[in-house]
């Protein structure tokens, strides 16, 4: 069977304790209970073989947490510790019982094929964790998941969805997170030099067991048909992973989009994430790029608090276009992703050095929140419904993203090209409102550059599978542009760039309409050069924007 226990309980009070706990395992882990001495090993097939013996049963359930050295792990920075890691989780998982990393160790974790699934709080506490990852056996398995005790299922009887759609006719067991797919329809066709056909249109919300879908994360898409519909029952209890000090010996594979996946992988909601740290080694001219340290994914309410992180080296490839592109690398990826914040956390290498890529990169998410966060970037690639940006600071990439909904940057410094990009090769689309508020934008960093609030480019000429919109109502509130430092022809900032220096007069054709703004708000807007805040280096293609300054 793909999911089988094996338990042989050799005392009776041990047998009568494991009754109603049993929790199916990966189908590489087998754990028995057994008179012999608890120990952990693999056999020929690559498969966990865990043995605990009936004493150490009883010990670990009485003090209700296991830790790693009981399954083995000697922390000394050298042996392969992994498997004692993911054992010791597995037997936890199963018994319902926390874990918690033995102070003052150092745990190597190799690149063998061997993920550890947490499923009960975890705390990492001081301990260190050196991932090797110079020899990867499958660079695509993260080394700890994150994942819900309860099984996906397909629900019966949707056929359509609305936008917007409010309530939908199903019965389900509880609140469930549900994605939908209509592989017949394809949204963001890429454009540029990472050029793509696009991807299915795709959806994800939460839904209640009477079919209510919760509004602060709608459903953004039309869908006329489904071709695959995913339900994940949502764990109402928090799960908490605190602690560890973790340094990736990063990988020096050909520079191409072969990303490595070893970190954590969160496949559950309700999780919080708090005083973890990771850091990187080992970076030379050349390596693959990492899709994300902390990579959440098909889940909701993830908090992750007191946190730092680190930026990858930025390397260079051939794009799809046949031309050289600066490959995404990432210590933060989202995908798929409901109501997701980081709170208080920052990165070890400089938010504005160029050298290294922004730290977060983001698709298909709705509800991403920065608070308190010193970060290189915020980046939202296949969309984001709702964003909200506090009390942080934005290093060299800024703030880029497409989307919809209300995009909110308050109390923050922002050290972009732009106060806000809307991302060209996504449409540079955003179907909702933004709102800044006390905020303080130094352009490029304080070097030399003619300053827009608002940046993105838009042809006209290209389908990304949607209508592209610019913001509908832009309000500005309180905000300092600091461009003390700017070139010696410069006209003062401008509200938006010049989205397409061919539109200059109505004989312009768009193939694809842009739908553009109607409204902006400006109240108290502060220029260190003593310039005046312009319209834009292209009046004509927002001739039809109202500027409001009362």
């Amino acid at each position: 069977m793909k999911y089988m226990l094996l338990f042989f309980l050799l005392f009776s009070s041990v047998s009568s304790m494991a009754q109603g706990q049993t929790k199916s395992l990966p189908e590489n882990v087998v754990i028995t209970s057994k008179k012999n001495k608890t120990q952990v090993r693999t056999n020929e097939n690559g498969e966990l073989l865990i043995n605990v013996s009936p004493k150490d049963v009883l010990k670990f359930k009485a003090n209700g947490l296991v830790r790693y050295s009981d399954f083995g792990a000697r922390g000394d920075g050298k042996t392969d510790d992994i498997d004692a890691i993911a054992a010791a989780h597995a037997f936890a998982n199963q018994h319902g019982l926390s874990v918690k990393a033995d102070e003052g160790f150092t745990y190597y974790i190799s690149g063998k094929n061997r993920t550890a699934v947490i499923q009960t709080d975890t705390d990492f506490g001081t301990a260190a964790f050196i991932i090797e990852d110079t020899h990867v056996q499958n660079r695509d398995v993260p080394v700890f998941l994150v994942s819900s005790g309860m099984r996906p299922f397909k629900p019966e009887g949707i056929t359509s969805l609305k936008r917007n759609q409010e309530k939908i006719d199903v019965s389900l067991p509880g609140t469930c997170i549900v994605t939908v797919t209509n592989s017949h329809v394809k949204r963001y066709i890429r454009f540029g030099p990472n050029q793509n056909s696009g991807s299915s249109q795709t959806d994800i919300f939460i839904v209640d067991k009477s079919g209510n879908v919760d509004m602060d994360a709608p459903i953004i898409w039309d869908f006329d048909q489904i071709t695959d519909i995913i339900a994940l029952p949502i764990d109402e209890a928090t799960l908490t992973i605190t602690g560890g000090r973790f340094t990736t010996i990063a990988n020096s594979a050909v520079s191409k989009y072969t990303y490595y996946n070893r970190g954590i992988a969160i496949r559950r909601s309700n999780v919080l994430v708090n005083g973890l740290e990771h850091r990187i080694t080992g970076e030379g001219d050349h390596g693959a790029p990492y899709g994300g340290f902390i990579n959440v994914s098909d889940c909701s309410y993830v908090t992750v608090r007191n946190t730092i992180l680190t930026g990858h080296k930025t390397y260079q490839t051939i794009g799809s276009a046949g031309v050289s592109v600066s490959m995404g690398t990432y210590d933060i990826s989202l995908t798929k992703a409901l109501n997701v914040s980081f709170v208080n956390c920052s990165q070890t290498n400089d938010i504005k050095d160029g050298r290294y890529w922004g730290i977060l990169g983001s698709n298909y998410c709705k509800n991403l929140v920065y608070d308190n966060c010193s970060f290189s970037r915020f980046d939202a690639h296949m969309g984001v419904a709702n964003a909200t940006i506090r009390n942080s600071t934005l290093g060299h990439q800024g703030i880029n993203a497409i989307g919809s909904g209300t995009f909110i940057v308050e109390n923050s410094t922002i050290y972009g090209s732009n106060l806000i990009n809307l991302r060209s090769d996504y449409g540079s689309t955003w179907q909702g409102e933004i709102l800044i508020r006390n905020c303080t934008f130094v352009p490029a960093g304080g070097r030399p550059i003619s300053a827009s609030l608002i940046g993105g480019s838009y042809s006209g000429q290209h389908d990304f599978g949607y209508i592209c919109y610019m913001p509908e109502r832009i309000t500005i509130e309180n905000l300092l542009i600091d461009d003390s430092k700017h070139p010696a022809d410069y006209k003062g900032p401008s509200i938006f760039a010049n989205f397409n220096p061919k539109m200059t007069d109505d004989s312009y054709l768009e193939k694809f309409p842009y739908v553009r703004t109607r409204e902006v708000i400006l109240r108290n807007v502060t220029i260190t050069s003593g310039k005046t805040l312009r319209l834009s280096d292209n009046p004509f293609m927002f001739k039809d924007v109202k500027v409001n300054t009362d």
